[in-house]
């Protein structure tokens, strides 16, 4: 009442009269040692306050849930208040005498009013006064009107969300990646069948789909066959709101799909880029990864203050790609194939009914490139003797080490380097192999346990692996 600036009207204000008759019969009922029913239900006409609350403590942010919260709220709030109204009039009697109360429960009245408003009335319960069933009739007039404009609005409401238009809740322990852009069924089926492929190392990561459209029937389907790695939000990463909706700032990374059947290149890069902009405005940390159609393009990217190329933001230019693959074809023939072989997630099945040749080029598609930590065995080795060793005893091609600088404060992929390069603890190599389980053989070899092995499939994490990794740590 202080407080207020128009202390008048605060005083006439519906919660003003809620407080007059709820408060001081308090005081008097401590006062005389007394408890009577009152007007103590006038209090559930508070909870018409609770969508303000929740407003300020910004739960309710969006104009329909606002708007549903005061439906509901004032729902709630008239029959608790009505059947309060009921159980005082039916406990009391009529007046003069009072010599015919009615024993109702509250709860009871809530349950005849519901049934009441319902227009189903059972008949089990019912008001034996005069004034309970004049009040009966007053508020059958008076609540139909108030349900009938809140109840269909309220339906309107909760039929009107969108289904996709919820708020992905990431699990803990569980990573996930945002990806947008262009999201069709063509374009998230090659996506899910390289991403999730088998032959992948089997990492918990979720992905998140979000795009301004609903999927089609196609993509829908395409979305509950993986539903327990796949989300789809309907949304756009031009809006705030969306993108803390799929939880962009947890994400590992950002994907931007290009359309690469468009008919202007350049105006899907501008939209594309508009996109990173975005992303990066509401998380400037964000490793973002796009596909860009044209390579002049990529110069845009530098003008975003908060593109890193150290920290993992990258671009996948398609036309650069596609250029530079015929261009090596020239240089070596077959240069395009094999990489195009490595890149691509591919399972083979040989066959005794094909020729041999056939099977072998099917096994060679089916390589792809794979980053390992070599084992502390391969420390203080050549490159030819890692090379030599891998091929030999666990059946990989090593191509490349990582390779740091003396101050170890950069690093670079070394290709066949020289014999002066050693291989210290925990180096990269660079393998191409079958699928990421057989790449675990470098991680796993140990020269003690495994150097009488013959079958390369018998080389798991030894017993004494534990016991010599501590020791290599605690000297480092």
């Amino acid at each position: 009442f202080i407080a207020a600036s128009d202390k008048l009207w605060f005083m006439l204000e519906l919660y003003s009269f809620v407080d007059y008759f709820t408060i001081p019969p308090s005081f008097v009922s401590i006062y005389l040692d007394r408890t009577w029913i009152g007007l103590r239900f006038l209090r559930a006409l508070r909870l018409m306050s609770v969508p303000d609350i929740l407003q300020y403590l910004n739960v309710l942010k969006t104009s329909s849930s606002i708007r549903l919260a005061q439906l509901v709220s004032i729902v709630i709030s008239v029959w608790l208040t009505a059947a309060g109204i009921i159980h005082l009039l039916e406990n009391s009697g009529d007046p003069l005498d009072f010599k015919n109360p009615n024993k109702l429960t509250y709860w009871e009245c809530v349950y005849f009013l519901i049934v009441t408003m319902s227009t189903v009335g059972y008949g089990d319960l019912y008001c034996q006064t005069t004034l309970g069933r004049a009040f009966i009739v007053l508020f059958i007039l008076v609540g139909l009107a108030v349900f009938a404009g809140c109840i269909p609005e309220i339906i309107d409401l909760i039929g009107s969300r969108p289904k996709y238009g919820g708020t992905f809740k990431s699990e803990r322990g569980r990573r996930h990646i945002v990806v947008c852009g262009h999201i069709t069924y063509e374009s998230v089926s090659h996506f899910l069948k390289d991403f999730l492929h088998e032959d992948r190392e089997d990492v918990d990561v979720e992905v998140v789909f979000l795009h301004r459209k609903p999927p089609d029937l196609e993509l829908e389907g395409l979305i509950k066959r993986h539903f327990t790695t796949v989300e789809f939000f309907q949304g756009s990463v031009m809006n705030p709101i969306d993108l803390q909706r799929v939880k962009v700032h947890e994400a590992d990374a950002c994907l931007v799909l290009a359309n690469k059947y468009c008919q202007d290149p350049d105006a899907e890069d501008a939209a594309n880029i508009m996109r990173v902009i975005s992303i990066k405005n509401y998380s400037d940390d964000i490793r973002v990864i796009i596909q860009l159609m044209q390579y002049h393009n990529k110069a845009y990217l530098l003008n975003i203050p908060s593109w890193n190329w150290k920290r993992g933001d990258d671009v996948i230019c398609v036309s650069e790609l596609k250029l530079g693959f015929i261009a090596q074809s020239c240089l070596a023939p077959g240069f395009s194939t094999m990489m195009a072989n490595l890149f691509a997630m591919r399972s083979y099945k040989t066959s005794p009914d094909m020729p041999a040749w056939q099977n072998d080029y099917l096994c060679g598609t089916g390589m792809e490139m794979y980053t390992e930590s070599l084992a502390a065995s391969f420390t203080g080795m050549t490159f030819p003797q890692a090379a030599e060793l891998c091929f030999v005893k666990l059946k990989l091609l090593l191509l490349a080490i990582e390779v740091h600088s003396d101050d170890s404060s950069e690093s670079k992929i070394a290709i066949n380097p020289k014999k002066k390069v050693k291989i210290t603890m925990n180096t990269q190599g660079f393998f191409i192999a079958q699928s990421a389980d057989e790449v675990k053989r470098a991680w796993f070899y140990c020269k003690h346990c495994h150097e009488d092995i013959k079958d390369e499939k018998l080389i798991k994490k030894c017993k004494c692996k534990n016991r010599k990794f501590k020791h290599a740590y605690d000297w480092l």
